[in-house]
């Protein structure tokens, strides 16, 4: 069995709407928005980028931000058919698998096994 699923996914250019997609895939899987709130006058690169959904599915968890996701699993478990329809739609709304157009620091997805079907 490989290690537990874990991948990192970016979006360049335009944030995503974290309601819309809470929207989209609350019929299908738990959700559930974070919102981390900063001071008033505090100075920091990504602070309107702290809002995040938690979107679990039977063994994956999505922690879906503005501009990156990150898809994970506590244990390594084959990966059920909802798990691979969360994975989608995932890589659907983060195409990208580095975190700036620049050459530098490529994520690669590992190795999963299917859940077989019964």
């Amino acid at each position: 069995m490989p290690e537990a699923y874990h991948y990192v996914r970016f979006r360049w250019w335009n944030r995503l709407e974290l309601d819309k997609v809470s929207n989209e895939l609350t019929p299908n899987y738990e959700v559930k928005m974070l919102a981390r709130p900063g001071e008033e006058h505090e100075i920091a690169l990504l602070k309107d980028e702290r809002s995040e959904l938690v979107v679990k599915s039977d063994t994956i968890m999505a922690h879906l931000s503005p501009i990156r996701a990150v898809m994970s699993q506590k244990k390594p478990m084959p990966l059920t058919p909802k798990d691979l329809e969360l994975r989608k739609k995932v890589l659907e709304l983060y195409p990208r698998d580095r975190p700036t157009p620049f050459p530098w620091e490529f994520s690669t997805e590992p190795k999963f096994e299917v859940a077989k079907k019964k």
